[in-house]
């Protein structure tokens, strides 16, 4: 396991099809980060958990989603929460039979297929996830 893998805070998911990505809008609550904005599927490291492992157990509670690691590249980012750690964004693709089968969790008021350009300029979009992708997307 690299430094990378070993010392990280959690994962996110970049899940497109058709120049659409897979969102959430965050609870509206005070005491969690960014309430009420548009987000990307993920969350914090549990245990001992590699980054790829972080990112597919939050999907499927979250969303009921189940992919194949192979299916998804990632790439590691300056933290936002735990500045002296990273954290990782993975980028892959969903078919439109994975989208009809989502079974949206118990966190988040909703969830949506959205434009990419639509999040990118979002006002309530969370504002490092949109540098992540910017930077993803043209690297």
């Amino acid at each position: 396991m690299s430094n990378e893998e070993a010392d990280f805070h959690g994962a996110k998911l970049l899940l497109m099809q058709g120049g659409r990505l897979l969102t959430c809008l965050r609870d509206d609550f005070d005491h969690i980060p960014f309430p009420a904005f548009w987000d990307l599927p993920g969350g914090g490291r549990e245990g001992g958990e590699r980054p790829i492992e972080c990112a597919l157990r939050e999907l499927a509670e979250e969303f009921g989603l189940s992919l194949a690691p192979d299916r998804l590249q990632g790439q590691a980012f300056p933290s936002h929460q735990q500045p002296k750690m990273i954290s990782w964004l993975f980028r892959g693709d969903l078919t439109s039979a994975e989208i009809g089968s989502i079974r949206f969790g118990d966190e988040g008021q909703e969830w949506q297929m959205m434009q990419l350009a639509d999040f990118l300029h979002h006002p309530r979009a969370v504002p490092h996830f949109q540098r992540w992708i910017r930077e993803v997307m043209q690297g």
